[in-house]
């Protein structure tokens, strides 16, 4: 996946990840490590947070955002900034 495609995609992701975190008033980094260490699961009596806790830890958005930050980082080292950039607008 070229740079281009890393930016593109971690903004999608991270604009899903803002409903969440906007709606449950907390970052999607500290969502993540309550839902995998079981301090959330007094949520699961309610049907509205259990079906948003699903889709926000089921889809691993988290875990990808943080795949695509290291493959955007790694793709950037060594290469200079001016080299990568795209001076045109792909939409």
């Amino acid at each position: 996946m070229e740079i281009h495609e890393l930016v593109i995609e971690m903004k999608l992701l991270e604009r899903r990840l803002t409903l969440y975190e906007e709606k449950y008033g907390v970052l999607s980094e500290d969502f993540y490590v309550g839902i995998m260490s079981g301090n959330l699961a007094e949520y699961d009596a309610y049907d509205e947070t259990r079906a948003d806790f699903s889709r926000w830890k089921g889809i691993y958005i988290y875990e990808t955002l943080q795949r695509r930050k290291a493959a955007y980082r790694k793709q950037l080292e060594g290469r200079e900034l001016a080299k990568v950039m795209r001076f045109q607008p792909v939409y």
